[in-house]
């Protein structure tokens, strides 16, 4: 009989691409993934791996055995959501993911809920960009995914995924305190089009959608500098260096000598949670949603 274990350790060389990032995704030593895999070869009596440069890469039958394992996870968490949804229960481990801002702002409130009504459920977290949150998901490295969509660029959400909304998050310009329009009530982001940017990572989806949404306003963006977190561009701002969009969510405390001004034609982003829907019946899923949802009642308009 073939060995569950072994076979989530195939599945997770197939994701992965590679013994150590099969290793990384299991939380084991690189040993552990290379034992695991030598017994299934033993197990099945074939070859599953071969050389490939300093790698390893599938071999015809490890591929078929990887796609036969895929299937036989995905029924075994379909069969715990089944068994878990018919105990009514709210136990075991749940493992989330969210960009920083979601971390700072939801996280620590929604756990406390779940820790204060749920205490037989172990949540376990970790910060990841929504596209890469969205992939651990489909993984199965991760079962709830907080990741975002911008009011005009939507974040692709692929096949097999189920999503609830968990608030509106309100999206400002964050200025300098002794700028000329940071007396304003509202702005327009043409008034923006001379001032250096403080802006995220090249290549992140926040990056593209902010070179999107100015382009479309007709300016092409002058970017002084990049920095993944919002407190670390508002800090850059502080010192006079730029300007930067600056969301509600997790921004809290505000460093001082800055001054955040509304878009005239509001700019927000809706944030919501993913997983994958053969676990939609799993009652810790949906007790971590509603407690997601309670958290965002006080950072913005709740989806």
């Amino acid at each position: 009989m073939l060995n569950l274990e072994r076979l989530r350790t195939l599945d997770a060389l197939a994701r992965h691409g590679s013994v150590s990032g099969a290793a990384d995704g299991l939380h084991v030593t690189t040993s552990a993934v290379s034992q695991q895999l030598a017994k299934l070869e033993r197990e099945v009596g074939q070859r599953l791996l071969a050389k490939n440069g300093r790698g390893v890469r599938l071999t015809d039958a490890g591929r078929l055995l990887a796609d036969h394992a895929a299937q036989i996870l995905s029924q075994v968490e379909l069969a715990q959501s089944d068994l878990e949804a018919q105990r009514g229960q709210v136990v075991g481990e749940l493992r989330l993911a969210a960009f920083p801002s979601a971390v700072r702002g939801l996280f620590p409130a929604a756990f406390r809920t779940l820790r204060d009504h749920h205490p037989a459920l172990r949540v376990r977290s970790r910060e990841l960009e929504p596209e890469f949150a969205i992939n651990a998901v489909l993984r199965g490295d991760v079962d709830v995914a907080v990741v975002l969509d911008w009011y005009n660029k939507p974040l692709p959400v692929p096949e097999g995924l189920a999503r609830a909304a968990l608030l509106d998050d309100p999206v400002e310009v964050a200025l300098p305190g002794g700028h000329p329009l940071a007396g304003r009530d509202e702005i327009d982001l043409e008034e923006l089009a001379d001032e250096p940017w403080v802006a995220w990572p090249e290549g992140e989806f926040c990056h593209e959608w902010l070179l999107y949404t100015l382009r479309a306003n007709s300016i092409e963006p002058h970017i002084a500098h990049r920095a993944g977190e919002h407190h670390t561009q508002l800090a850059l701002v502080a010192a006079g260096l730029g300007v930067c969009i600056a969301p509600r969510l997790g921004r809290d405390p505000m460093p001082a000598g800055v001054r955040t001004v509304p878009v005239r034609h509001r700019v927000h982003r809706s944030v919501y949670a993913v997983w994958r829907a053969d676990a939609d019946r799993r009652p810790s899923i949906r007790a971590a949603v509603e407690a997601l949802r309670s958290a965002g009642g006080t950072c913005g308009t709740q989806g």
